[in-house]
């Protein structure tokens, strides 16, 4: 993987972030608002994934998603939602503040709201 986010078509890629923490997230959905794809089909590739992380792809529609690390979190939540996934590393927990604020939460929505609030607080 060349970028912190990518996103696949078909096997082509049709976007990519390198921004960090969940913004890349938040430019996908931007992207997606512009175009007419077909979100089920698409393939999100991320070198790091939480709960957040995952909440939120849930919530965008993404039904294919692989990371290069994934916390056990990132993975229940996946599972839950009949998400397909893949990585290359599990482990227990990403150090961040945002898994640890959704560690018991399952709606997409709402790990959306508060990640987008926590983006608008960012100075």
């Amino acid at each position: 993987m060349k970028h912190s986010l990518e996103v696949y078509l078909n096997e082509e890629l049709i976007f990519f972030s390198d921004r960090h923490w969940l913004h890349p997230l938040f430019e996908l959905e931007a992207f997606l608002n512009k175009g007419d794809f077909p979100v089920e089909k698409l393939w999100v590739k991320d070198k790091i994934i939480g709960r957040a992380a995952a909440l939120i792809l849930m919530h965008l529609g993404i039904k294919k998603v692989h990371g290069q690390t994934m916390s056990r979190l990132a993975r229940e939540v996946l599972d839950y939602y009949n998400v397909a996934f893949s990585y290359d590393q599990l482990i227990e927990r990403i150090a961040c503040r945002t898994e640890e604020l959704l560690k018991n939460e399952w709606q997409g929505i709402k790990a959306y709201q508060l990640v987008k609030g926590r983006i608008k607080a960012q100075p």
